[in-house]
């Protein structure tokens, strides 16, 4: 993927991963495009950054998605870069009385979100890069977030089969697998200790200037080696 002149559109692009991809991605002289639910959080990061475009969408909602694809349609038809970032992750156990109302909000936005919206920007002729944001926790749960760790293991296979069925076409599909970063991912002070979300970005791009499919970085770089180690043989058995 090139890293200059692209328009890009970063689903919960106004904080946390999303932000600093944001805000890299600007500094690289491209034009992007923000969505997410808090208006005054995309304005907060407008006013931080002139060149940066925000949408209100709530992409939990079908509707809300098929209504920010026409936006793009029709007002940014040249879009050629899809980031499925926005998720979120809750701290819970199965016997909790509210785990099934959390868990199907989750799967909305882990899951059925970035395949929807995938598939619609497709429709975009322009359209040659998807970046999935997955997690280290695809790889190995951590069972106090269960059905984030699910999501980001159904996103991992789902990302793999993307980039299987696209291979003949000029759409590239990239794999951003973070560890644990110093985010309010799950809540405020959970992830403190851990690395910088610019730290991060640094070494993703880098790796995107190497022109590396799967970006890792920290503790994600074994697990993702260890995987790729385990199936890469089947998988090409399986998906000549």
């Amino acid at each position: 993927m090139k890293i200059t002149g692209n328009k890009i559109l970063i689903t919960g692009g106004a904080s946390g991963i999303g932000l600093g991809l944001t805000e890299r991605f600007i500094k690289e002289n491209n034009t992007v495009i923000i969505c997410g639910r808090r208006e005054a959080v995309l304005n907060e990061v407008r006013e931080k950054f002139a060149a940066v475009i925000t949408r209100v969408c709530d992409i939990a909602n079908e509707a809300d998605r098929i209504d920010l694809f026409n936006w793009v349609a029709a007002n940014h038809p040249d879009l050629n870069v899809l980031v499925n970032n926005a998720g979120i992750q809750n701290w819970m156990n199965v016997t909790d009385k509210d785990f099934y109302e959390k868990a199907n909000n989750e799967i909305a936005i882990n899951i059925t979100a970035p395949i929807h919206l995938s598939s619609l920007f497709l429709n975009l002729k322009g359209l040659n890069t998807i970046m999935n944001v997955t997690s280290g926790l695809a790889f190995v749960p951590l069972s106090k977030v269960p059905v984030y760790c699910a999501t980001k293991a159904f996103m991992r296979s789902f990302t793999l089969s993307l980039r299987h069925q696209l291979k003949a076409t000029n759409t590239e599909v990239i794999e951003i697998i973070p560890p644990a970063l110093n985010t309010d991912l799950g809540g405020k002070g959970i992830h403190d200790e851990h690395p910088a979300v610019s730290d991060f970005v640094e070494s993703i791009f880098k790796q995107l200037q190497e022109s590396k499919i799967e970006l890792t970085f920290g503790t994600s770089e074994s697990r993702a080696a260890a995987n790729n180690e385990t199936i890469a043989d089947y998988f090409n058995r399986m998906n000549p």
